[in-house]
């Protein structure tokens, strides 16, 4: 027996049908066999295939609100790694591959990276501001590297899925840490 609410299941599947085969490949008839639902149930639902694809975006991917950030003064590796552990990010890694292959065809899942992108980096740079509190003056330093922490949280799956090679986000903490004093 199939559990779970219809809806639910419909987008459980173009989730997983989106991430492995990209949305333009995907059939709606393929979404309702593995979501175990008639094909026209869908289209209650989602009236066009693209609304199915922008309630997975808007409902799946979003980081939850709150600035709190546990930084320790001096220590920016240690807040950018108790970041990235601590960061509610609502998007699996799934979610974040259809994110980056879909972002140049529809605009509001492009929208939505953007969003998610500069969320993480003004956290990151929150992070490192009172992590590093001398280094204030230095906003420009701080901006790049709060860039490239958000880019790899976010990118990391999409480079795991490519080549097989995980990016640990401590590391990469580690490596910022030691740019920035």
């Amino acid at each position: 027996m199939v559990t779970g609410d219809a809806r639910t299941r419909i987008l459980d599947a173009a989730e997983e049908l989106f991430a492995g085969s990209g949305y333009e490949a995907t059939p709606t008839a393929v979404i309702a066999s593995l979501a175990k639902v008639p094909k026209g149930l869908i289209s209650d639902y989602f009236p066009r295939k693209i609304d199915v694809l922008v309630a997975l975006v808007n409902e799946r991917t979003h980081i939850e609100e709150g600035r709190d950030v546990d930084a320790v003064p001096g220590d920016p590796a240690g807040t950018l790694a108790r970041l990235a552990r601590g960061l509610p990010l609502r998007a699996s890694p799934a979610m974040r591959r259809i994110l980056f292959r879909e972002a140049d065809t529809h605009g509001s899942v492009k929208e939505r990276l953007s969003r998610l992108n500069g969320e993480l980096i003004r956290r990151a740079r929150f992070a490192l501001e009172l992590a590093l509190p001398g280094a204030r003056g230095d906003a420009a330093r701080l901006e790049v590297a709060a860039a490239t922490f958000a880019a790899i949280l976010l990118y990391q799956e999409n480079l795991w899925q490519l080549t097989g090679h995980q990016i640990d986000p401590e590391a990469v903490a580690e490596l910022i840490a030691h740019s920035l004093v």
